[in-house]
């Protein structure tokens, strides 16, 4: 026997967190417990029918996984719906542009037109869906130097109607620029 002093394992080990895998995220029928939970089977009806989950991961595993579940259901869901949209839209033109080639063919220019039109807001619909309109206002500003403003109207002396004409445009035009 050694004499050596024996060390004491600490009663207070340090904890450290221990990363667990959740046991219904690893079931084989982690999906139908997972729909079951969505409809809102209670966890300890869930526990008896699987007799080997425990109700406490149950109700883990409904606080922590199921909501993220549920977000990517819902996102995939979105993503179907426009894909079904954009469908519905690309069908609409292939059918409105083959009306427009029989009322050609017809000679029926009426029906031609408002097939274009129809044709014309397809597309702009199309390009709202795909994110390619850029429907934003446009704000242009036009700054007209007081000697550029000076010049013209020295310009149209000669024609007195025409300058009074745009003086009074450049007046307004200034006016509502200063208003709120």
């Amino acid at each position: 026997m050694s004499t050596a002093p024996r060390r004491r394992l600490s009663a207070r080990r340090e904890e450290r967190p221990v990363a667990r895998t959740c046991t219904i995220c690893s079931h084989p029928d982690r999906e139908a417990i997972d729909e079951a939970l969505v409809a809102g089977e209670s966890t300890g009806m869930l526990a008896g029918r699987y007799r080997t989950i425990d109700e406490r991961a149950l109700r883990r595993h409904r606080s922590n996984h199921v909501p993220a579940t549920l977000a990517r259901a819902h996102d995939a869901e979105e993503v179907a719906t426009a894909d079904n949209l954009l469908e519905k839209v690309q069908s609409l033109q292939s059918r409105t542009l083959s009306i427009l080639d029989k009322a050609e063919g017809a000679g029926d220019l009426r029906t031609a037109l408002g097939a274009i039109r129809e044709a014309r807001g397809n597309v702009e619909l199309l390009a709202k869906l795909l994110g390619e309109l850029n429907e934003r206002p446009v704000v242009n500003l036009v700054l007209i130097d007081p000697r550029v403003r000076d010049a013209i109207v020295a310009a149209l002396s000669p024609y007195g109607e025409a300058r009074l004409a745009v003086v009074d445009a450049l007046e307004s035009f200034e006016a509502s620029e200063d208003a709120p």
